[in-house]
């Protein structure tokens, strides 16, 4: 499973994910007869969330999580200029 400074776990085949937390984001590998690759969501108390709705790679997901973490800290701003309306 991934290790402790990720923010994120991998579930590999025949593996269980025995401990979660609330939003957390978690890779869980596909049988090779099913095509491989990695279902990729967070979990919640009573269901699992897909993030994207076909299967991925590892590397597409953690490039998704990388890209995530670079725009958190804009999220926040706003830019009154920005929208103006046309007079």
């Amino acid at each position: 499973m991934g290790g402790k400074d990720s923010n994120f776990k991998v579930v590999y085949r025949g593996e269980e994910l025995e401990h979660f937390r609330e939003g957390e984001w978690v890779f869980f590998q596909r049988p090779k007869e099913c095509g491989g690759g990695y279902w990729f969501g967070r979990t919640y108390a009573f269901y699992f969330w897909l993030e994207f709705e076909q299967p991925t790679s590892l590397a597409q997901g953690i490039d998704y999580l990388l890209a995530l973490e670079s725009i958190k800290p804009k999220l926040e701003v706003f830019d009154d200029d920005q929208f103006g309306l046309p007079f």
